[in-house]
């Protein structure tokens, strides 16, 4: 614990003197991100969440409720399976997509409603083939 503050010297003294004494001990030599430039966040607005937003981008968790988290990867599943290079990756990615919008359609999560059903494999096939045949 640090010492306190004796009576009657000033604040501003009293906090330099401990700076300069840590200074001296080496307590702030060899601290993470030292030589580093500062961080991009730091360049941005001041935003009172900043560490909350990091914490759940290292944690990997997601703000969406569950059923728009699964839309969004759907539409991101679909839009792959149209650039996938083969036929065989398309049926795969729209196969394993299908399985989630399943089983959030017979048992649904907390938040709005999904408002997808299952794609039809033959169909984005015949998607796929179309793009392809174009190109």
């Amino acid at each position: 614990m640090t010492e306190r503050k004796p009576p009657g010297v000033p604040f501003e003294s009293w906090v330099d003197k401990q700076i300069r004494e840590a200074e001296s001990r080496g307590d702030f030599a060899r601290l993470p991100g030292a030589g580093k430039p500062l961080p991009q966040e730091a360049e941005t607005p001041y935003d009172e969440l900043w560490w909350i937003k990091r914490k759940m981008a290292r944690e990997g968790l997601s703000v969406l409720p569950p059923t728009l988290a699964l839309r969004k990867e759907a539409e991101d599943t679909l839009a792959a399976a149209l650039q996938a290079p083969t036929e065989r990756i398309v049926r795969k990615l729209v196969e394993d997509i299908n399985v989630k919008i399943r089983e959030v359609m017979f048992k649904p999560p907390p938040g709005p409603p999904l408002g997808l059903k299952p794609y039809d494999v033959e169909e984005v096939v015949r998607q796929w083939r179309e793009r392809r045949a174009a190109e």
